[in-house]
């Protein structure tokens, strides 16, 4: 499924893990988030060294990995949910490049392929050594999402432009993943630096609310990134034995307030041209 039009409105892209903490119950987990109005899923194939990441995602990749997650068994996954949302893959080059016969991704892009994954995110690749991964996925038609941060440099910003696709994936701040109770005040100047990019503007990294989404749209935004409010929803599920079904609602009611949240940023935002 493409990403083609996924940004006419303000978009929601919710992030959970595979797996975590068990198949069956992710797998309702993931089809809440796209019941509850997710415009494209981040799906994490988890990984044993996930750099950038905080505490609440590590977690849930130890619980993923503990379960039996592997690349092979998160295509099957991929393949077997009941969504009608994009699903792109989020996860570490090493296991793309260490996956199937070929030197490379393309062997790990062409499988992506035929689960329907729409592209990836890979947040230790460099944009100046992405050129096999583009390459791959230029051939299979899939998109190449980088994250720019606060901190990027303007060269390597220039890179990034040229080989990134779908949407651009913008740090809210610096650090590692996680909820936070505040927007950010270095949002708004990173965004100014993507702003003349021919690809959508997605924020992450902190918004956990309503009104966080709202603010990250009606700032500037085309959509939103929340991840560890939602790990944080499945972690407090498999810590306290709940059913899987009382935590697909918590999910599924989270979702809809988060994009409601990005649909108030952008009304929000044409008002404010209008007045």
């Amino acid at each position: 499924m493409s990403l083609d039009g996924v940004f006419d409105e303000p978009a929601f892209v919710p992030y959970l893990v595979a797996g975590d903490p068990d198949r069956e119950s992710s797998k309702a987990y993931v089809e809440a988030l796209a019941e509850g109005g997710a415009d494209v899923i981040e799906l994490g194939l988890p990984f044993s060294e996930p750099i950038a990441e905080g505490p609440t995602i590590q977690s849930a990749i130890v619980r993923a990995l503990q379960a039996g997650m592997t690349p092979d068994r998160y295509f099957t996954f991929v393949e077997e949910l009941d969504i009608d949302v994009p699903v792109v893959c989020m996860t570490y080059y090493n296991l793309l490049y260490q996956y199937g016969d070929s030197d490379g991704p393309r062997s790990f892009v062409e499988r992506a392929a035929e689960a329907g994954i729409a592209g990836f995110v890979v947040p230790d690749l460099p944009a100046e050594e992405a050129g096999p991964l583009r390459e791959a996925c230029d051939e299979f038609g899939l998109d190449l999402i980088f994250i720019v941060a606060p901190t990027t440099t303007d060269d390597r910003l220039a890179t990034m432009r040229e080989v990134t696709s779908g949407y651009v994936y913008v740090q809210a701040r610096l650090g590692v993943t996680g909820a936070r109770d505040d927007v950010s005040d270095q949002t708004g100047a990173t965004l100014a630096r993507v702003a003349d990019w021919p690809v959508p503007k997605a924020v992450g990294f902190g918004i956990k609310t309503r009104e966080h989404a709202r603010d990250i749209v009606a700032g500037g935004a085309d959509g939103i990134i929340v991840g560890s409010a939602l790990v944080d929803i499945v972690a407090r599920g498999a810590s306290e034995d709940r059913s899987i079904d009382t935590v697909a609602q918590e999910v599924r009611e989270k979702a809809a307030a988060l994009k409601a949240g990005a649909i108030d940023g952008g009304r929000d935002r044409v008002d404010s041209t209008t007045d």
